[in-house]
């Protein structure tokens, strides 16, 4: 790059390089076509379904009552099968010992109103207030299966649309690599998911979930869990 000293030494004229019309042209397509990409992958990526063989299920006690119908649907009770709920304090209360004011207890009273055999259903309440609720309902069931001696070697969380991924991502942290983890997203009706922008219940949904699974993924460092017997 050459360089012209002027003004007695004191300013120096460099040439610069910069994009021409063409440059700038195929920069804006590469950002343009980066940008749809994410538009149309992102809800998916969030929303992901991966199963894994077992009889156990979980289901997350906030999820309203039509993904509650759908978890109905796919759970058919059989020997050996349960359906753990989880989830902490009722917004409202003050996350005291008092099991039946937490989402745990109120997903396991609407799983007995669509049909599902109480016998299937434990519920498994957490009592902390505060962030990271997801990973503190993961690791209070973690706990509750430990103390009352039962080994899991496998489950399948029921959730809500792109809630899924991050589920499943704090749900694993808090039981380790032994046990496989997998996920079910129930769709959102509120919004079509191939057009999730067009809907400002999709805005806020997947704009909201993608900056929490990041936060989950690159600055939510939880402590190792136990190590399994």
């Amino acid at each position: 790059m050459k360089s012209n000293k002027i003004l007695w030494g004191l300013v120096n004229r460099r040439e610069r390089l910069g994009l021409s019309g063409a440059g700038w042209g195929v920069l804006l397509a590469l950002v343009a076509g980066v940008f749809l990409f994410l538009l149309h992958t992102i809800q998916p990526f969030l929303a992901e379904t991966r199963r894994v063989n077992g009889d156990v299920f979980v289901m997350e006690g906030w999820v309203p009552e039509y993904a509650v119908r759908q978890v109905v649907n796919e759970y058919h009770p059989g020997p050996g099968r349960m359906i753990y709920t989880t989830g902490g304090p009722i917004t409202g209360t003050d996350g005291g010992p008092n099991d039946l004011n937490t989402l745990a207890n109120q997903g396991a009273e609407l799983l007995g109103k669509y049909g599902v055999p109480r016998a299937d259903v434990q519920m498994v309440p957490a009592h902390e207030v505060g962030r990271d609720r997801t990973y503190t309902s993961a690791v209070a069931l973690r706990d509750w299966l430990q103390s009352h001696g039962r080994t899991v070697r496998s489950f399948n969380i029921f959730t809500e649309d792109a809630h899924a991924r991050r589920t499943r991502l704090l749900f694993q942290e808090a039981f380790g690599p032994d046990v496989a983890v997998g996920v079910i997203a129930i769709p959102d009706p509120d919004y079509d998911a191939r057009h999730w922008w067009r809907y400002s219940e999709g805005v806020r949904t997947v704009l909201g979930e993608s900056i929490a699974y990041l936060y989950a993924k690159l600055l939510f460092h939880p402590p190792a869990p136990p190590s399994r017997p």
